[in-house]
């Protein structure tokens, strides 16, 4: 109501009509009568002032504060890809996350940079790989770099109220400055009257663990799933995809019901709205593998229409961006909306709001330790091509961890690869070594089991990637080119963020060349097969299998082992007498890498390394040696007896000096915690062959040994591995 045209105003009376049907000038009041009116329009603006102020004070709902700056509403789920029907696919059945597509937009190309739930939402909540805070593996907790805040505790500077429903599962510190609420309390309407908001909501609904619950009101008809490449297609695997199905439809309800509470409370028309999953699909080989299939995600954005100004170029009601969009831009995005500035040391670009950025050339992606079992794996998209470089080619996509084990799939998988009964797209998951470079065309190859990076063809756009991988690395200081234990020893008292930028403590660019020495980039194989090798070394009339023998043992011919100068004896000996252990550890791997020729002849200077003064280095030489001792070596290369002992083994060859080497690295009271994981995780791929550590390990005690509760469960599934004993109850954190 205009109050200043209110009917009893003095100020606006009508000229009143005479008898002549003429208008004459109305009576001009008294000023008594002028002074009565002013007071009391005056009492009724006050009134209705005061009427208004104390309903707003009163509602939970109320945003009259909110008028210079959205609320932002992110609605998460887990573990799942863009298997919606907003994203074309037919069987799914998501009719909430669809009309918010149909009235915002969706974007094509969007990567969680991390497949697994815990790097993935430290990227989220920082504004920064967590390869460059030191925090890729799964679980940890590592220190943050002085002066970062997550993101929510700026937008609470701002006058923001911050809530998280309720999974939070970062690996770095939760300061207390960063939530108002976060606990299954969490909700908007905990907020002051007027206070914009910034609002999370996790659903757990679509989680891998729920793949194992079956569910008798099975919706989706296994029979009309579409299985992937990878996958056999066997009855057990299509119920896992039409359970999966099922459960993305419940996070989609979820998804719903906040929907319906922000509509409820009158909110709709003043929140942007989010909802994207934490990483792929749950299924094996999508969750925990750093490709397409376990890094595209979904992400549906609503921009109501009085915030259509932040919305990104080219949106539109129902459409759809191709723009490159990954996890790390989430923070610097949410704030661009509140009209903040990114800190400087966020590594994303805005993609909305008041400082939008252009958008990125390659999204980025990384796989380190998963759970008890370590890998090194990097990823590049443009949107089309994917690019994984594997700098740990000797473990395979498909590493023993217990907890990935429980889903049937990935039980009955294991067991027909055993079996010898898949095709050839069916076995790579399973397979070793892995290829050092993968390429794959997701326009043709959707499901990424077609290799382009040996086809001549690709060979450009192969130097292209590899170029945008190593720019990103060292953009990044990526230091989990440290062994996880080395790492923690060297940020002792710091950050790893902060080591990984002291190039004195992390010479980045040697232990970065030292890394793809050990996994050769080249245009064919680097690896010789360990039998032929063998079998070559011990031939009658061949000569001691020394380094200089390389060249003839692999089958490498049309490239060199390093981007930068050919491979000789010399180069590779140097990265194990290097002053740097990173690097020495390195060399330890691309002695293993180049098969038994290698192998053989490296023996005397891997024997020196037992006694390496970083126990990284040790445990890296050591099982190295314990694979010398399956080769049949000359006399002349034959270990002398060595006078150690462990426990009740005498060691007098080799292999029993590298099982000395790994006991006593796996003792955790002697060693710490790292060191005495990767020893396990060493033992384990011995198999049969460390039975004879099983006793000691069996007596050792790991309980309260870990340095943060995220860690303690890892060591008890190496042990039940290893000794194959059900592994003593710990306190588990839900992958």
């Amino acid at each position: 109501m205009d109050l200043l045209a209110a009917p009893w105003s003095p100020f606006f009376r009508r000229p009143v009509p005479s008898a002549h049907g003429l208008s004459q000038e109305p009576r001009r009041p008294s000023l008594v009568t002028l002074l009565r009116c002013v007071g009391m329009r005056l009492l009724l603006v006050t009134g209705l002032l005061s009427t208004i102020s104390e309903a707003v004070a009163t509602s939970p709902t109320g945003n009259a504060g909110a008028a210079g700056r959205p609320n932002i509403l992110w609605l998460t789920s887990e573990d799942h890809g863009p298997q919606m029907g907003c994203y074309g696919d037919t069987l799914a059945r998501t009719p909430h996350v669809d009309r918010l597509a149909r009235e915002g937009i969706r974007f094509n190309h969007v990567w969680s940079n991390h497949p697994v739930c815990a790097p993935a939402r430290t990227t989220l909540i920082t504004g920064l790989h967590a390869t460059s805070l030191g925090a890729i593996h799964m679980r940890s907790m590592v220190a943050a770099p002085v002066g970062m805040r997550l993101f929510p505790a700026l937008l609470r500077d701002a006058g923001y109220y911050c809530s998280n429903r309720s999974k939070e599962d970062y690996n770095v510190p939760t300061p207390a400055d960063t939530w108002d609420e976060s606990s299954a309390r969490g909700h908007w309407r905990q907020r002051r009257a007027g206070q914009p908001f910034f609002a999370v909501f996790n659903s757990n609904r679509s989680h891998e663990g729920q793949l194992r619950t079956r569910n008798p009101e099975r919706v989706t008809d296994p029979a009309r799933v579409r299985i992937p490449a990878y996958h056999p297609d066997t009855p057990e695997v299509r119920q896992d995809w039409a359970r999966y199905y099922d459960m993305v439809s419940e996070a989609d309800r979820e998804a719903g019901e906040r929907l319906k509470e922000l509509a409820d409370d009158g909110l709709t028309d003043d929140t942007i709205v989010f909802y994207f999953s934490d990483h792929g699909s749950g299924m094996p080989r999508s969750k925990r593998w750093p490709s397409d299939s376990g890094l595209r995600v979904p992400l549906v954005v609503y921009f109501p229409p009085k915030w259509l100004h932040l919305a990104p170029d080219g949106y539109t009601a129902g459409g759809e961006s191709n723009r490159l969009v990954s996890f790390v831009d989430f923070a610097p995005t949410v704030l661009s909306l509140a009209d903040l500035p990114a800190p400087e040391w966020m590594e994303g670009r805005a993609f909305a709001g008041t400082r939008p950025q252009p958008a990125p050339d390659f999204l980025f992606g990384a796989r380190g330790r998963m759970d008890e079992r370590t890998d090194l794996v990097r990823s590049v998209t443009n949107g089309r091509f994917v690019y994984v470089r594997n700098f740990l080619p000797l473990v395979s996509q498909g590493q023993h961890l217990s907890y990935q084990f429980e889903t049937p799939t990935t039980r009955l998988w294991r067991e027909r690869f055993d079996r010898g009964e898949l095709n050839e797209a069916q076995s790579l998951f399973w397979r070793t070594p892995k290829p050092t470079e993968e390429l794959f065309d997701l326009a043709t190859d959707p499901d990424e089991v077609r290799n382009l990076a040996q086809d001549p063809a690709h060979r450009d756009r192969l130097a292209t990637f590899r170029a945008a991988l190593d720019a990103h690395l060292r953009a990044t200081r990526d230091i989990s080119f440290l062994p996880e234990a080395e790492q923690h020893a060297r940020a002792e008292g710091i950050a790893p963020h902060t080591l990984a930028r002291d190039n004195t403590r992390y010479p980045f660019d040697r232990v970065l060349a030292a890394a793809h020495r050990a996994a050769p980039r080249a245009h064919a194989s680097p690896f010789t097969e360990l039998g032929a090798a063998t079998r070559a070394a011990t031939a009658p009339d061949a000569a001691a299998p020394t380094l200089e023998t390389l060249a003839s043992h692999r089958s490498v011919t049309d490239a060199p082992a390093s981007d930068t100068e050919p491979e000789t004896a010399e180069t590779l000996d140097a990265l194990l007498t290097d002053s740097d252990s990173a690097v020495r550890f390195w060399g330890v791997q691309a002695v293993r890498v180049r098969g038994a020729a290698v192998l053989a002849g490296s023996v005397p200077r891997l024997r020196a390394l037992l006694a390496d003064e970083s126990p990284s280095v040790r445990i890296a030489a050591a099982r190295a040696l314990a694979d010398s001792n399956l080769i049949d070596r000359s006399p002349a290369t034959k270990p002398a007896p060595v006078d150690a002992t462990e426990g009740n083994a005498t060691v007098v060859d080799d292999y029993t000096a590298a099982l000395a080497t790994l006991s006593r690295c796996a003792d955790p009271k002697e060693s710490g915690y790292f060191i005495s994981l990767a020893a396990l995780e060493a033992i384990d791929s011995l198999g049969d062959r460390s039975k004879p550590l099983h006793p000691i390990l069996q007596a050792r005690s790991w309980k309260a040994t870990a340095p943060h509760p995220r860690y303690q469960s890892y060591p008890a599934r190496l042990l039940s591995s290893i000794t194959g004993t059900p592994a003593q109850p710990e306190p588990i954190e839900r992958n």
